[in-house]
């Protein structure tokens, strides 16, 4: 893993707020609300308790570290929300219990890790030591009995990163980061090609559009 200290975003599309296509012709009533549903929710638990919570949130800031110059992402609210609201994905790797129950048992297994290992539970080891934990349990090299039937590099590949992951990237704050103009219906995207962009797609910094790029995600709608 990447250590989060060493990360250092760009700002690649400046100027550049998607929120600004809320009322405009890119958005339907739909996806309107589908936005604001996602900005409402904060890092309160509903499925998880206060102590898995806050280890949800330790794990995120390491697997999605966000810079400080902007409002946080609530990666474990996302998750924990996805989680209280019983969303699927629809299917199952072999030896993964369904998601509450991989996420429970997963939790459990990676406070015994650590206490195991250490003599403190996650939230209390340095940054070093939860990395050298996360990166074990990507590899496979984690035993402990709390596990149960559920490999730790499945936990790892199909729960913990996956979800964690998708949560992040499910934020419109995510969306402006990147330069993503979200749902586009009725919209609709037109120029597919590579470095192709329609004239309401964000403009990336160094592009061809020079010192015009924040002018122009201004008035992107």
């Amino acid at each position: 893993m990447r250590d989060p200290t060493r990360h250092k975003p760009a700002d690649r599309y400046p100027g550049y707020d998607v929120l600004s296509k809320r009322n405009g012709p890119s958005w339907n009533d739909k996806t309107r609300r589908v936005v604001d549903q996602r900005l409402s929710i904060d890092d309160e638990p509903r499925f998880f308790a206060a102590d898995e919570f806050a280890l949800v949130q330790a794990v995120a800031a390491l697997i999605a570290p966000q810079p400080a110059h902007r409002p946080m992402i609530p990666v474990a609210g996302l998750v924990d929300a996805k989680l209280h609201r019983g969303e699927s994905d629809g299917f199952r790797a072999p030896n993964m219990p369904r998601e509450r129950d991989a996420w429970t048992r997963g939790l459990a297994a990676i406070e015994a890790e650590a206490r195991r290992a250490h003599g403190r539970g996650f939230c209390e080891l340095t940054k070093s030591e939860q990395i050298d934990l996360l990166e074990k349990m990507q590899n496979g090299e984690l035993h402990d009995a709390a596990w149960g039937e559920m490999p730790p590099q499945a936990f790892w590949k199909h729960r913990l990163s996956h979800d964690i992951v998708m949560a992040y990237y499910a934020h419109p704050t995510a969306w402006s980061e990147i330069g993503w103009g979200g749902p586009a219906s009725p919209r609709g995207y037109v120029r597919l090609d590579f470095n192709d962009r329609d004239s309401w797609e964000a403009a990336e910094a160094g592009s061809s559009d020079g010192d015009n790029v924040r002018r122009i995600n201004r008035g992107i709608r």
